[in-house]
Protein backbone atom coordinates (compact mmCIF):
# COMPACT_ATOMS: atom_id res chain seq x y z
CA UNK A 1 0.00 0.00 0.00
CA UNK A 2 2.85 2.30 0.87
CA UNK A 3 4.54 1.57 -2.49
CA UNK A 4 1.35 2.38 -4.41
CA UNK A 5 1.00 5.68 -2.57
CA UNK A 6 4.64 6.61 -3.31
CA UNK A 7 4.19 5.72 -6.98
CA UNK A 8 1.09 7.90 -7.18
CA UNK A 9 2.91 10.83 -5.56
CA UNK A 10 5.90 10.38 -7.88
CA UNK A 11 3.70 10.22 -11.00
CA UNK A 12 1.84 13.37 -9.91
CA UNK A 13 5.09 15.19 -9.21
CA UNK A 14 6.60 14.24 -12.58
CA UNK A 15 3.42 15.28 -14.39
CA UNK A 16 3.34 18.65 -12.66
CA UNK A 17 7.03 19.24 -13.41
CA UNK A 18 6.52 18.42 -17.09
CA UNK A 19 3.56 20.79 -17.34
CA UNK A 20 5.54 23.53 -15.61
CA UNK A 21 8.62 23.06 -17.80
CA UNK A 22 6.61 22.98 -21.02
CA UNK A 23 4.72 26.14 -20.09
CA UNK A 24 7.95 27.96 -19.25
CA UNK A 25 9.88 26.84 -22.32
CA UNK A 26 7.10 27.05 -24.88
CA UNK A 27 7.09 29.87 -27.37
CA UNK A 28 4.24 32.27 -27.00
CA UNK A 29 2.30 32.30 -30.26
CA UNK A 30 1.64 35.64 -31.82
CA UNK A 31 -1.86 36.34 -33.05
CA UNK A 32 -2.26 35.53 -36.73
CA UNK A 33 -5.46 36.63 -38.45
CA UNK A 34 -5.33 33.74 -40.92
CA UNK A 35 -4.85 30.98 -38.37
CA UNK A 36 -8.29 30.96 -36.73
CA UNK A 37 -10.08 31.21 -40.08
CA UNK A 38 -11.96 28.06 -41.15
CA UNK A 39 -10.21 27.93 -44.53
CA UNK A 40 -6.84 26.38 -43.69
CA UNK A 41 -6.59 24.37 -46.90
CA UNK A 42 -4.83 26.86 -49.14
CA UNK A 43 -7.85 28.82 -50.32
CA UNK A 44 -8.19 32.54 -49.85
CA UNK A 45 -10.68 33.06 -47.00
CA UNK A 46 -12.00 36.23 -48.63
CA UNK A 47 -13.29 34.43 -51.74
CA UNK A 48 -16.34 32.25 -52.06
CA UNK A 49 -16.15 28.73 -50.69
CA UNK A 50 -17.87 27.26 -53.74
CA UNK A 51 -14.75 26.90 -55.90
CA UNK A 52 -15.16 23.88 -58.19
CA UNK A 53 -12.52 21.17 -57.97
CA UNK A 54 -11.09 19.47 -60.99
CA UNK A 55 -12.49 15.98 -61.61
CA UNK A 56 -8.91 14.73 -61.95
CA UNK A 57 -8.39 15.38 -58.25
CA UNK A 58 -11.22 13.02 -57.37
CA UNK A 59 -10.10 10.41 -59.89
CA UNK A 60 -6.60 10.34 -58.46
CA UNK A 61 -8.07 10.01 -54.96
CA UNK A 62 -10.25 7.08 -56.07
CA UNK A 63 -7.30 5.41 -57.79
CA UNK A 64 -5.31 5.75 -54.57
CA UNK A 65 -8.13 4.16 -52.58
CA UNK A 66 -8.42 1.28 -55.04
CA UNK A 67 -4.72 0.47 -54.84
CA UNK A 68 -4.75 0.93 -51.08
CA UNK A 69 -7.53 -1.66 -50.82
CA UNK A 70 -5.57 -3.89 -53.20
CA UNK A 71 -2.68 -3.97 -50.75
CA UNK A 72 -4.97 -4.89 -47.88
CA UNK A 73 -6.40 -7.76 -49.96
CA UNK A 74 -3.00 -9.01 -51.13
CA UNK A 75 -1.34 -9.02 -47.71
CA UNK A 76 -3.32 -12.02 -46.37
CA UNK A 77 -2.34 -14.00 -49.47
CA UNK A 78 1.09 -14.38 -47.87
CA UNK A 79 -0.46 -16.59 -45.20
CA UNK A 80 -2.84 -18.43 -47.51
CA UNK A 81 -0.40 -21.03 -49.00
CA UNK A 82 -0.41 -22.82 -45.66
CA UNK A 83 -4.17 -23.33 -45.73
CA UNK A 84 -5.03 -23.79 -49.44
CA UNK A 85 -3.39 -25.56 -52.33
CA UNK A 86 -0.67 -23.82 -54.30
CA UNK A 87 -2.63 -23.91 -57.57
CA UNK A 88 -5.66 -22.24 -55.96
CA UNK A 89 -3.40 -19.65 -54.35
CA UNK A 90 -1.79 -18.82 -57.71
CA UNK A 91 -5.19 -18.60 -59.44
CA UNK A 92 -6.67 -16.25 -56.83
CA UNK A 93 -3.62 -14.00 -56.56
CA UNK A 94 -2.98 -13.97 -60.30
CA UNK A 95 -6.57 -13.16 -61.23
CA UNK A 96 -6.73 -10.37 -58.67
CA UNK A 97 -3.45 -8.85 -59.87
CA UNK A 98 -4.58 -9.24 -63.49
CA UNK A 99 -7.81 -7.33 -62.83
CA UNK A 100 -5.99 -4.54 -61.00
CA UNK A 101 -3.37 -4.31 -63.77
CA UNK A 102 -6.13 -4.24 -66.38
CA UNK A 103 -7.78 -1.36 -64.53
CA UNK A 104 -4.47 0.49 -64.32
CA UNK A 105 -3.93 0.00 -68.06
CA UNK A 106 -7.42 1.37 -68.76
CA UNK A 107 -6.77 4.43 -66.59
CA UNK A 108 -3.47 4.97 -68.35
CA UNK A 109 -5.06 4.77 -71.80
CA UNK A 110 -7.83 7.20 -70.76
CA UNK A 111 -5.02 9.56 -69.59
CA UNK A 112 -6.50 9.74 -66.11
CA UNK A 113 -3.04 9.46 -64.59
CA UNK A 114 -1.66 12.54 -66.35
CA UNK A 115 -1.45 15.58 -64.10
CA UNK A 116 -1.02 18.14 -66.86
CA UNK A 117 -3.64 18.21 -69.57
Amino acid sequence: MKMLFLSLILATFISMMLILISSILSKKLSFNREKPSPFECGFDPKNTSRIPFSIRFFLIAIIFLIFDIEISVLLPLGLAPNSISLLTWIKIGGSFLFLITLGLYYEWKESTLEWIS
